[in-house]
């Protein structure tokens, strides 16, 4: 049976992404079958001829032979969910997973030898095409299946490959967790701006406005952030005062490493 189309199981936050920017663009195949046995209101467009949404994997159409099986549900419930599309290993099509912690090998376990497999780790700014994803591939993946599953990535943002699928625990800690500290960092400007004697809302404002403001000029800008930063910073002024409690023996890039080896030695433990 010949492949063609696209498989997504899961269509949460992730899968609905990646979903959005399907078919906003033109570089996935079609028709694309959902499987989601709860979709959120307005996750998947209807009154499309070349989207199907079923349920459970025993739905899916019998003659239905995907190029790509996406898998995006949660870590927690891989266990329950992969089993059933293991009778799509082999014959063309290639899984992509985008679920945290779960290595190729796990994969391998259940969909079988001859199971092309990427595994992916993307991030939350794909909901508004702006993700990263790191991507690696075991010894079954085509360079075809692996254009493919770069071309469905690219859809919500940028994609980068790697040979050492243990550096997917570092990705996972600087990446994948990544956009929680750049919130984290807008909430304690926003703390560090009420202590001053701002107005809460004010603070939120500013605070709100200029990491999102830093993060666009970072995205524009051929410079590198440490050039952008000095860009800012005249001598003996504000942000040079700022500066060095934040740049200090125990300042923010201590913590910052800290923090990183802390969510990938979180990640190899989920590994197993």
């Amino acid at each position: 049976m010949e492949t063609a189309g696209l498989l997504l199981v899961g269509c949460g936050k992730m899968g609905g992404a990646m979903l959005a920017g399907w078919l906003a663009g033109d570089g996935a195949p079609t028709p694309v079958v959902v499987v989601e046995p709860q979709p959120a209101p307005g996750a998947i467009p209807s009154g499309r001829r070349d989207l199907a949404v079923v349920a459970t994997a025993d739905a899916i159409p019998a003659q239905f032979r995907p190029q790509a099986v996406v898998l995006a549900t949660k870590p927690q419930i891989m266990d329950e969910v992969v089993p059933a599309y293991a009778r799509f290993a082999g014959a063309g099509t290639v899984f992509l997973s985008v679920a945290a912690g779960r290595p190729l090998s796990y994969f391998a376990q259940r969909l079988g030898d001859t199971a092309a497999i990427v595994r992916a780790m993307p991030n939350t700014p794909a909901q508004v095409g702006r993700g990263i994803a790191a991507c690696c591939a075991n010894g079954v993946v085509s360079q075809a299946q692996r254009d493919l599953a770069d071309r469905l990535l690219r859809a919500v943002g940028e994609v980068c490959w790697i040979e050492d699928e243990a550096l997917m625990d570092a990705v996972t800690a600087v990446s994948g967790s990544g956009p929680a500290y750049a919130f984290l960092l807008a909430e304690c400007m926003t703390e560090a701006g009420r202590a001053a004697g701002l107005p809460e809302e004010l603070a939120a404002r500013l605070a709100r406005a200029t990491v999102a403001g830093a993060g666009e000029l970072l995205h524009r800008s051929t410079e590198t952030a440490g050039q952008l930063r000095r860009n800012v910073t005249s001598p003996n002024g504000t942000t040079a005062a700022a500066l060095a409690v934040l740049m200090a023996a125990d300042g923010l890039q201590p913590l910052m490493t800290r923090a990183v080896a802390a969510a990938a030695r979180r990640s190899r433990e989920l590994a197993g």
